[in-house]
Order: structure tokens, then C-alpha cells, then sequence
């Protein structure tokens, strides 16, 4: 009778690490999932407020892999509010990516501190962790299947992932991913007191240069009411982009030389 009891402990145990080791194959494959050296990019960005009011704004995004990792840079074209603002992420294997954004009212580079990583930034609905998440490395998290589910007609896999790090903004994040194609078409982000903070959708997928690329990605603040969506006007893979963009020169300068 106790190996009988043993041995369902042990399937059970053994049923939920496999569980948890394809929860973590699928989130990982997901984000791995468009392979490109470079990633260039124009997108308007619309901020709506509560009340219904809107502002647009214009920004510039390359990204291009690096010894330790991605780095990407943001551009803001317009308005003359902000034209000029330059935003640098450079990942880190080893701990939490480097930030710095370049402001021009300051005129001067400024680093972003590890406890800025909630701020919102430049007034938008992303955080600056936010900003990074999409290579978020899938080992930071635990992952789990909760369920497969139709989104909009699309079965996915509802996957909660719990960051291994306390000092991460959010407690918890549950996403669905796509059976067929593995893209993440819905992220729900809970703060610290397990409270629905945020809500990542994504839409209107095509197929550029063979990779099928969501253009349309809107964050909603559930608190405020308010949301940010980014729709792609142009996007390029595997285009040039020159190392010195993803410098401290070209954050006060624009200029890659």
C-alpha cells in the first residue's frame, strides 16, 4: 500500500515538473520566436486618456544583438515636445538590463536606476521595465500552464509565469500564447498585491520579410483608465544598423559617428 501511495506521489511530481518545463519550452520559444540579427522600425504611438482625449506621437526603434544580449534604441520624431528624446536598453546576462535616455530640455544623458523600473515612461502606459520585457529572459520566471483556452477564435495556452526576483514590479504574469504559431496575443500584468495592473494586447498580425509580426500593440492601465497603443508604419529585419547607435554619442548627438 505505501509504494502504491509512493508511486502516485511520485507521478504526480513528476507530471508537474514536466508541466512546468513545457510552460517554460513554450514561453521561451515564444519569445525566440522571430530570428532576426537587426530589427528597424517606425511607429506611431497613441496615448488616450480616460476622458476620450488623444495625443499621437512619432519614434524611430533598432534593435541589433550584442555580446551580452539585445540592444535597442528609441527615437521620438515628434511632436517638438519631445523630438530629440533618445532612449538606450542594453540587456545584461548577468543581472538587469542598463537603461540611460538622453532628454534634450536636460541636455544631457541620464541613467535610469534598477528602482525606476515601474516609472512610467516618458508619460506613457509602458513602465521602463516594460520596454525590455519582450526579451525578458523566460528563466527570471516559474512557469506554469493553467489552462488552453479560445482567444478570439484562437486556442492558446494560458500560462502563468511568477518572476523569481521580488524586487520585479509585478507578482505575477499570465499570458496566451498561440498553439499553432506561439505568439502572445494577450499578457495580463498583476501588481505587488495581486491586483490586475495592466493589460498587453496584441493584433493585426503580418507576415514581413517571412515573419509573422503583430503590428498593433496597445498596454491599458486598468486603475487610470488609460492606454498606450503602438501601430507599426514600417518594419525592417536584418537591415545594417551601426554599432556606434547603441552609444552614449549617439544618445546626446543622433549621430552614429
Amino acid at each position: 500500500m505505501k509504494k502504491i501511495v509512493v508511486a502516485a506521489l511520485v507521478a504526480v511530481v513528476c507530471t508537474v515538473s514536466a508541466s512546468a518545463q513545457d510552460a517554460a519550452a513554450i514561453v521561451k520559444a515564444s519569445r525566440d520566436r522571430i530570428k532576426a540579427d537587426t530589427v528597424s522600425s517606425r511607429s506611431r504611438m497613441v496615448l488616450s486618456a480616460k476622458d476620450g482625449r488623444t495625443s499621437e506621437r512619432l519614434i524611430d526603434q533598432y534593435s541589433k544583438d550584442g555580446p551580452d544580449g539585445s540592444r535597442t534604441i528609441i527615437v521620438f520624431q515628434s511632436p517638438a515636445s519631445v523630438a530629440g528624446t533618445r532612449f538606450l536598453t542594453m540587456e545584461n546576462k548577468n543581472g538587469k538590463n542598463d537603461q540611460w535616455i538622453f532628454l534634450p530640455s536636460l541636455g544631457k544623458v541620464r541613467r535610469i536606476d534598477s528602482s525606476e523600473g515601474s516609472g512610467s515612461f516618458m508619460g506613457t502606459d509602458l513602465s521602463y521595465d516594460d520596454i525590455a520585457s519582450s526579451s525578458r529572459d523566460s528563466a527570471l520566471d516559474t512557469h506554469r500552464i493553467q489552462r488552453e483556452e479560445n482567444l478570439n477564435g484562437t486556442l492558446c495556452y494560458v500560462i502563468e509565469s511568477v518572476p523569481k526576483d521580488g524586487a520585479y514590479q509585478y507578482s505575477k504574469m499570465i499570458q496566451w500564447i498561440d498553439k499553432a504559431n506561439g505568439i502572445s496575443y494577450r499578457i495580463e500584468l498583476y501588481d505587488k498585491k495581486g491586483a490586475l495592473a495592466k493589460v498587453l494586447e496584441s493584433a493585426a498580425v503580418k507576415n514581413i520579410q517571412g515573419r509573422l509580426t503583430p503590428t498593433v500593440t496597445k498596454m491599458t492601465t486598468i486603475a487610470t483608465g488609460t492606454s498606450t497603443t503602438i501601430t507599426i508604419e514600417i518594419m525592417k529585419y536584418d537591415d545594417p544598423i551601426p554599432d556606434g547607435v547603441f552609444t552614449a554619442r549617439y544618445l546626446e548627438t543622433g549621430r552614429a559617428r
